[in-house]
């Protein structure tokens, strides 16, 4: 053992650690990405989920269920339908979470004690999201009227006043595959294209190879679209593979919308790729390259939806979801296969993907240009 090349060996490395500083901060920031999404955003048991109603009954106990639900601390009631239709096209859309109907003849069927009933329709598409709310209306019928059932018109021996219909549209039997096997369409794609592409590009430029394609007259626009055309279809292929298998092996439903579909995939294959190509445009090695990749694939397992219920997450973890592209892709994705929504229905998120496109196939011109310059 000796000192002198102990300290040799010390001072080489933080030489190292001082020209290489991205990875480090990558290094250094991941514990604490980690630490903050996973104390603060995740959340198994959602409350305060969105809710719309549908009232047909202005009586008393149909306010005092209304509140009961509220109180529960599961549902906050968003919206008022006017019509079933009002009310089938905000659950479809995803506005809210459920749909609670109380029929007209509510009132006259609890004074009579003749069978009242209250419909909760749920978007059970992911079952973890609605699993909680869906137990705390169990002891709805016996707490909501308890206020207003005396005298004369109180239960005899404990008998519930009404009764909760639950009915969980998109999956009724709560087959978790249907949920997660659509989203790993999101989530394979994001892994396999977004680190193909950047560990492709930096590769080059490690190699030196990229060098003599810096010396040639192609322009920026066709460098990307020669060099990405191969990933998109390699993307296509996938997403074939995966949606054949989902059907075959987990009888995961299609109900169509395949037009919001196909142009989903296509923006978020082109965003993937456009995105891969960015980070190889600021990496300096493949190291760096894989390191920011993961750094941009982990809050997208976590905050997209994919993995824990999207609304169980407080509002700021909810705000950085939203400017995640995976989290509108599996909206797509899942309202297609599962809800057979198109076009029409779905492009807000549509919308998003675009955006997302631009924005990133601007920065990587942008930075291209800077590596020619």
């Amino acid at each position: 053992m000796n000192a002198t090349r102990i300290l040799a060996v010390l001072a080489k490395e933080f030489t190292q650690l001082i020209r290489d500083r991205l990875s480090y901060a990558l290094i250094l920031a991941m514990p604490i990405v980690q630490l903050l999404l996973f104390g603060y955003a995740i959340n198994n048991d959602p409350h305060h989920l969105p809710t719309a109603v549908l009232v047909q009954d202005q009586g008393a106990f149909a306010r005092s269920t209304l509140g009961a639900i509220e109180r529960s601390g599961y549902f906050d009631i968003l919206e008022t339908a006017r019509t079933p239709a009002e009310l089938d096209r905000a659950i479809a859309l995803g506005r809210v979470q459920f749909a609670i109907t109380i029929p007209a003849d509510f009132t006259r069927r609890v004074v009579r004690g003749d069978k009242a009933q209250i419909l909760v329709e749920a978007d059970a598409a992911d079952p973890s999201t609605t699993g909680g709310a869906v137990a705390a209306l169990s002891g709805l019928p016996q707490q909501a009227l308890a206020n207003d059932l005396i005298g004369a018109v109180a239960r005899p021996g404990g008998q519930p006043p009404f009764e909760v219909v639950v009915h969980r549209r998109y999956n009724p039997e709560a087959i978790s595959a249907y949920n997660i096997v659509p989203g790993l369409l999101g989530v394979i794609l994001s892994m396999t294209l977004v680190m193909m592409t950047a560990l492709g590009v930096t590769r080059e430029y490690e190699r030196g190879t990229m060098e003599s394609l810096l010396a040639t007259p192609v322009k920026p626009l066709e460098v990307m679209i020669g060099k990405l055309a191969p990933y998109v279809l390699v993307g296509l292929i996938q997403t074939v593979v995966i949606l054949v298998m989902a059907r075959v092996l987990f009888d995961v439903p299609f109900a169509g919308g395949w037009g919001a579909l196909l142009t989903g995939i296509m923006l978020f294959i082109v965003g993937s790729l456009a995105l891969g190509f960015l980070i190889s445009t600021v990496a300096r090695n493949q190291l760096q390259a894989m390191q920011m990749s993961v750094f941009y694939i982990f809050p997208s397992l976590l905050l997209s939806g994919f993995m824990f219920p999207f609304r169980g997450m407080p509002d700021w973890a909810q705000l950085i979801g939203s400017l995640i592209p995976v989290t509108h892709f599996l909206r797509i994705v899942r309202g297609a296969l599962l809800k057979g929504l198109g076009l029409a229905d779905l492009w807000p998120s549509l919308a998003a993907l675009a955006v997302f496109v631009l924005v990133v196939v601007s920065l990587a011109m942008a930075r291209y240009r800077t590596t020619l310059d």
